[in-house]
């Protein structure tokens, strides 16, 4: 098992990007492994009266700003949406923020589920099984296009993919992740562990090479060390505007530090 990262989603919403920028470099003072924001459109939630009313900023363009900003920690989307860019293009975008970055992009993809963005920006929503089946004849071609490259990457970019489905993502998981990402509660976490390791065994990968990585709250805490005992070896913390709040991250930081020995 790696070393415990600790990491925060910055939910792009709600918030000028002055207050992103800030928040990034108050986590990378912090002593934050990995910054992440979202692949959307509109705001997810907060909005008054809409839910997805509000100030909102695109994904990839945010990322390479992270790029020059920053110096040491990881980051990047949780997770790129598949559908609303061609799979090589997504490969050269990675490979150009990997090269602005000195090497410190991760790959975040998924298939892609929030309808408004789809039907505002003019893309087919088709169904969850047609965006899982998009997402799988896109793997293969961003694998290729990042070996076709020049210059090609400054390392192997880890390829993160999320989702928890157990039919369809998590073989698509065991094939091509570098880190899995997702949610649950513990009993949750142990079945799909589980099942991710099956897959892996199915499709001829060693699924012990894939780190685990979910989404938590603040208290959840208290459970720390026994989803660590499940494999799991990331925690992402989710903030979103207008304060972007990073105080309830210091607790998970210190239990990171004890349980890493630093």
């Amino acid at each position: 098992m790696g070393p415990i990262r600790i990491a925060v989603q910055i939910h792009p919403q709600h918030i000028d990007y002055a207050g992103i920028r800030t928040a990034v470099m108050q986590a990378e003072d912090m002593g934050v492994d990995v910054v992440y924001n979202w692949d959307h459109f509109f705001p997810l939630y907060g909005g008054d009266p809409d839910p997805n009313a509000g100030k909102h900023f695109e994904c990839w363009t945010m990322l390479a700003a992270w790029a020059e900003q920053t110096e040491r920690i990881e980051f990047g989307a949780l997770v790129t949406c598949n559908s609303y860019r061609n799979p090589e293009l997504l490969a050269d975008m990675a490979r150009t923020v990997d090269h602005i970055s000195d090497g410190r992009l991760i790959l975040g993809i998924g298939s892609g589920w929030f309808e408004k963005d789809y039907v505002e920006y003019g893309y087919e929503f088709g169904t969850a099984r047609s965006r899982l089946a998009d997402l799988d004849a896109a793997m293969p071609r961003i694998v290729s296009r990042l070996a076709r490259l020049e210059p090609p990457p400054t390392r192997h970019i880890p390829i993160l993919i999320g989702g928890g489905g157990e039919k369809v993502t998590l073989r698509i998981v065991a094939e091509h992740a570098d880190v899995w990402h997702t949610f649950g509660d513990l009993e949750t976490i142990a079945r799909k562990t589980a099942i991710l390791d099956e897959w892996g065994t199915k499709v001829g990968r060693d699924a012990s090479i894939i780190d685990r990585s979910i989404g938590v709250k603040p208290p959840q805490i208290d459970e720390a060390d026994d989803f660590r005992a499940l494999g799991v070896t990331e925690f992402t913390i989710g903030v979103t505007g207008p304060d972007l709040d990073l105080e309830p991250v210091r607790p998970w930081l210190a239990w990171r530090d004890a349980v890493n020995g630093s």
